[in-house]
């Protein structure tokens, strides 16, 4: 990958899943004068001696506590360490990478009051993979990501723990190894580093990342099983859904069409099939996903804006010397984009399963019980059906709103939150369970094609069969099933799968 060059404010969402995937960065040095500005302000808001929130004052419900001139720098150390008190496993070291790119290109907005210095801290944390451990639970979404940011800034003052290249060390060991110097928080530094929606918005780009992989793999596994149960192309003819004008459903309808094309089997059952109608899980696919896709898009909107503004309070203004409190910390949008690509992840998997079903059953798909050629001495496909159904329920139970949860904090002086950071934390869990039920019915779609030989599908499902028979073989015989599973899984999660359909498929972002 290219390197990316961040300009704050007009970052494109492309930009942002390279930098998750792993993709190098720098900030544009355009920002240089703005952040300059913005640290200036300060300190001539400070020589007015009025209070302002965050500079002088305590925090929170302490906001009336007014704090003198010689314990700002302890003032401000102290809100990092106070406020790093997450909890829980350390969130993945992408995710992470990604929160300190979107709180970098926030900072050098210029709108937050940091110096240079702080700014090129960061910059240089993410050049050298210095990635701070960020325990995952902790933050309700307002006022700001506070606890998990803490964790990030108290790192960049030599407390807590940073991943060098999966080694986990002590800040001030990683730091030194670095030959980076420990940062010494100016007036609101420390505030303005772990004020934002940072963490919830890195969590739900991620998860929109994976969805959107998923989504892809899907329309694939779709296509390939409506080949194995001969399902009809007609529901997906273009005039039917020009008819209802949904815009993500005509894209899906073409897509599959476009996947069963010069399909052999297809052809061998135009004539003289005495089937009506296919079930939903068939028959729908472009309802179902065309409004997954539609959802995912509309998610991707609102990240996009959010990733690229400023979060944090107080916000500085450098032309009138104003420091303006306001709510921008509270992260309802990101929690709404959440709960939208929650439902998504899990209508996709569900509508997989759904077609799992439909396969190993033979009244339904005309195929072998359970897809072995000797069913009864062999289970063949039962199991993977039942690991299927339970994943899809457990993201059904995962999938309730995030958004419409709330719980007063900092004695009710933060009494609306947005729970954003837990509503986007799940999604990566969410996504690897809907990429196992997409898993499995590849392997049952093309177990299910396998029995239709000599006929062929068209170009583009050959390629996902031969894609997945080049590591795993057709199931004859029953044997450990776990290995197949986890081949799927791999090669879903590495693109190969939506890669055989070339440029057929739709994208999210």
């Amino acid at each position: 990958m290219n390197e990316i060059v961040l300009l704050p404010g007009a970052v494109s969402l492309k930009d942002w899943r390279n930098i998750y995937r792993g993709a190098s960065l720098r900030l544009d040095p355009a920002c240089g004068p703005r952040i300059v500005e913005g640290a200036a302000a300060v300190s001539r808001i400070l020589a007015k001696g009025a209070p302002v929130y965050g500079i002088n004052t305590g925090f929170g419900k302490l906001a009336s506590v007014r704090i003198g001139d010689d314990d700002l720098a302890t003032l401000q150390r102290n809100i990092v360490l106070s406020h790093a008190a997450g909890t829980g496993a350390p969130s993945p070291v992408p995710v992470i990478r990604l929160m300190m790119a979107l709180k970098l290109a926030s900072l050098a907005q210029g709108a937050s009051g940091v110096r240079p210095e702080t700014v090129a801290l960061l910059e240089a944390m993410l050049a050298m993979e210095l990635t701070p451990v960020v325990p995952c639970q902790g933050s309700v979404g307002a006022s700001g990501d506070l606890a998990p940011l803490a964790h990030m800034a108290a790192t960049m003052i030599g407390v807590g723990e940073i991943f060098v290249r999966g080694e986990r060390l002590p800040a001030a060991d990683a730091l030194a190894q670095a030959g980076l110097a420990p940062l010494e928080l100016g007036p609101k530094e420390g505030l303005a580093l772990l004020n934002g929606t940072q963490f919830s918005t890195a969590n739900a780009l991620a998860g929109l990342f994976e969805a959107e992989l998923l989504f892809r793999s899907a329309l694939v596994t779709g296509a390939l099983s409506t080949e194995a149960a001969k399902g009809s192309d007609t529901p997906f003819d273009p005039r039917i859904h020009q008819l209802r004008r949904q815009k993500g459903q005509i894209e899906v309808a073409e897509a599959l069409r476009t996947l069963m094309a010069g399909s052999a089997v297809r052809a061998s059952h135009l004539e003289n099939d005495t089937r009506v109608q296919d079930p939903y899980c068939l028959r729908c696919q472009p309802q179902v996903m065309g409004a997954a896709l539609d959802v995912l898009r509309q998610a991707a909107t609102t990240l996009e804006v959010e990733a690229n503004g400023v979060s944090d309070n107080p916000l500085i203004f450098p032309e009138t010397d104003e420091a303006l409190s306001g709510g921008n910390f509270h992260a309802e949008p990101v929690a709404f984009a959440a709960d939208m690509i929650a439902m998504a992840i899990c209508e996709i998997g569900s509508i997989s399963e759904r077609r799992v079903a439909m396969l190993v059953d033979p009244a339904l798909s005309g195929l072998p019980a359970f897809l072995t050629p000797k069913p009864g001495l062999n289970s063949g496909f039962m199991i993977p059906q039942v690991t299927a159904a339970a994943l899809v329920s457990e993201n059904k139970q995962r999938a309730y709103p995030a958004s419409v949860d709330s719980i007063p904090t900092s004695a009710n002086q933060e009494d609306h939150v947005s729970m954003a950071a837990h509503g986007a934390r799940r999604l990566l869990d969410m996504a690897e369970n809907a990429i196992a039920v997409i898993g499995i019915e590849w392997l049952a779609a093309a177990q299910g094609v396998d029995f239709h030989a000599p006929l062929a599908s068209g170009a583009a499902l050959e390629a996902a069969r031969a894609c997945l028979r080049a590591r795993v073989p057709a199931l004859a015989d029953d044997r450990h099933f776990y290995p197949d599973m986890e081949a799927a899984n791999t090669l879903i999660r590495s693109g190969a799968l939506a890669s055989t359909a070339g440029g057929l498929l739709p994208g999210v972002a």
